[in-house]
Parts: structure tokens; C-alpha cells; sequence
């Protein structure tokens, strides 16, 4: 049996998509299974259970990209085509079964429950991501045993949606203090390549026997690896959050000018916190440009952060609480 799953060109979509590839390959143990997706997230695919083929592809002009992925899959007769982009080249190809994202997914539902619901489930199986040998070995030479690891998310794709750089510093050391919830713990900071500079102060802030660096440093299946190493994850809504989650971390996500409805860390291991305005009111002020705004977070405090993380930590290590 030969599946194609056709899935999103941006890392955090990619990852809440990976639900439903798991259902696939353990629904069709004995399947093939090709994944087409962005370049960035194509690393998350390589450990996947039945992936046979990754195939990335780059957004192009007057969308040649579709024809150019049309003609590396036209030459197979698929068994099932799941496409999560509502694409023509799922209607091109020949197919017996085809599972298509379009109108009929009610939209104002989590980005992981639309995914199911693409697939007809009545459950919804939450995503997982599964780091190769490699990706696992180069993660211990990052994140060698030691003692526990608080992962810490400081960045995110656009500055409004990233929660001010003092106040990480500040939840570091409460978390890490002698009474904190994971006192004397390493402290792993995360950063795409592009952002070294918004992740760099964090990162400084640490103590050098406490501190490990992983700023831009690998892929996104490389990273993941390294998440799954980590004791706790806290961090703005992004890509990362989301993969912090699906390793099986306890995931914190922190958000603003963001919609929790559609994209909250998903899971019994995950939480979230947010400002006390919704998107809309944060965006809703005289003279607002998404292009020069900072972090639109600022009414997020510290201490609302730190007693939202340490409930959610004791609720979910109860031992530690005593």
C-alpha cells in the first residue's frame, strides 16, 4: 500500500499534523508512506514510523512548486492520499482514496482536532515526533546526562508574539532556585537560525556550568531530539512549543497577539498562559504596524507566568510539592 501525506510548509503546522500520520501508519502497519512538506519541518519526518520517502519542496513563483511535486509523484498509484494543503496535485494524481483539508473542516476548531476531522476520526490522536538515532546521538553530544533541564523558547517568527526577554531571564532563576521547582537545573535555550540576537541575552544570563547553547544549532529534528532530553519546556507560541509537546515534555506555551483556540501546545502534558488582552485588543491601538512592533506581550507579568508554570508543574508532579 503506497500513502501520500501532503503537509504544511511552516514547522508548527507540520507538527500538529503529525497525529494523524501516526494513526496512518499504525491503521496500516505495512504501508508506505511519502511525506511532502516545506524544507524546514522535512527533518521531523525522517525517524517516522512506514515513511519511506521525504520529499521538500519550496514555495514558487505561480505555483511551480505544484507542478514540480506532481511530476516526482505521478509515476505511482497511490492507495490513499491524505492532503492537509487542499491542493490540485492530490486531484491530479491516481488514488482509490483521497482525504482532502477544505470547507467542510470547521475552522474554529484546534488546528490538531481539524486534522482528525480531515480524516473522518472520531478521536483525535495528538502529534508525535520521533527523533532518528542521529538526531538522538547529536542531542546527548548537545545535552549530555547531568541532572534535570528546563528548555526555554524565547523567540517566535514575528517580535509581537514574544513575551519581553527580562521577564525570561527573571522566570529562569525562580524556576532554577534553591525553592524553585527545579532548583540548580541546566538550562537550555532555543533559538532559530535568524534569531541569535533576541535569544543571546537569556542565554548570557545563565551560568556557564549551567547553561547549554541550542541557538540555532541543527535541524528541527536535531532540536527535537534535544526537547525530548529536557524536563520542561516554557516558551512563546511557535514551532518549537509545538514540538516540545508532541517529544512528551510538560509544555508551557505563552500567549499574546495568538489564538490558544487554534494553536495551545496540545495534550495532558501541556498548558498555557496568556496576556489578559485577546489578539484583537492588542492589535486594536492607534498607529499599530505589524512590521515595527516589539513584543506586544508586556502586560503578561512575571509573577502571572511563574504561578501559572508552578501549578502546572505540581499538578502534574505532585510528589514535588511536598
Amino acid at each position: 500500500m503506497n500513502i501520500l501525506f501532503i503537509t504544511s510548509n511552516r514547522l508548527g503546522d507540520a507538527v500538529l499534523s503529525t497525529g494523524i500520520l501516526d494513526h496512518l501508519a499504525k491503521t496500516h502497519p505495512d504501508a508506505k508512506i511519502c511525506v511532502a512538506c516545506g524544507p524546514i519541518p522535512a527533518s521531523l519526518f525522517e525517524g517516522a514510523p512506514n515513511v519511506r520517502r521525504v520529499i521538500p519542496f519550496r514555495k514558487e513563483k505561480y505555483n511551480l512548486h505544484w507542478f514540480k511535486l506532481w511530476r516526482k509523484l505521478a509515476g505511482t498509484r497511490w492507495d490513499i492520499i491524505v492532503d492537509l494543503r487542499n491542493s490540485a496535485v492530490s486531484r491530479l494524481l491516481t488514488a482509490k482514496k483521497r482525504y482532502i483539508y477544505g470547507k467542510h473542516i470547521d475552522a474554529k476548531k484546534h488546528k490538531v482536532e481539524q486534522n482528525a476531522a480531515v480524516l473522518g476520526l472520531k478521536t483525535t490522536p495528538a502529534p508525535k515526533l520521533w527523533p532518528t538515532k542521529g538526531q538522538m546521538e547529536k542531542a546527548e553530544q548537545i545535552a549530555p546526562a547531568g541532572g534535570p533541564i528546563l528548555a526555554i523558547g524565547p523567540t517566535a517568527n514575528w517580535r509581537g508574539k514574544t513575551w519581553p526577554i527580562d521577564r525570561y531571564i527573571g522566570l529562569i532563576r525562580v524556576i532554577t532556585a534553591p525553592d524553585g521547582i527545579l532548583p540548580g537545573a541546566r538550562v537550555a535555550v532555543f533559538a532559530a537560525p535568524g534569531e541569535e540576537a533576541q535569544a543571546k541575552p537569556v542565554f548570557d544570563s545563565i551560568p556557564e556550568d549551567r547553561r547549554i547553547d541550542v541557538i540555532a544549532k541543527g535541524t528541527p529534528g536535531d532540536v527535537a531530539a534535544v526537547l525530548k532530553r529536557c524536563d520542561l519546556f516554557v516558551g512563546n507560541d511557535s514551532g518549537l512549543m509545538h514540538s516540545a509537546a508532541a517529544v512528551g515534555i510538560p509544555t508551557v506555551g505563552l500567549f499574546g497577539p495568538s489564538w490558544p483556540y487554534l494553536y495551545r501546545p496540545w495534550g495532558a502534558h501541556a498548558a498555557y498562559v496568556r496576556t489578559p488582552e485577546t489578539f484583537d485588543e492588542l492589535i486594536n491601538v492607534p498607529g499599530y504596524d505589524p512590521r515595527k512592533v516589539k513584543s506586544l506581550m508586556t502586560s503578561l507579568s512575571l509573577e502571572a507566568v511563574v504561578r501559572s508554570v508552578g501549578q502546572f508543574w505540581y499538578l502534574h508532579h505532585p510528589k514535588k510539592s511536598a
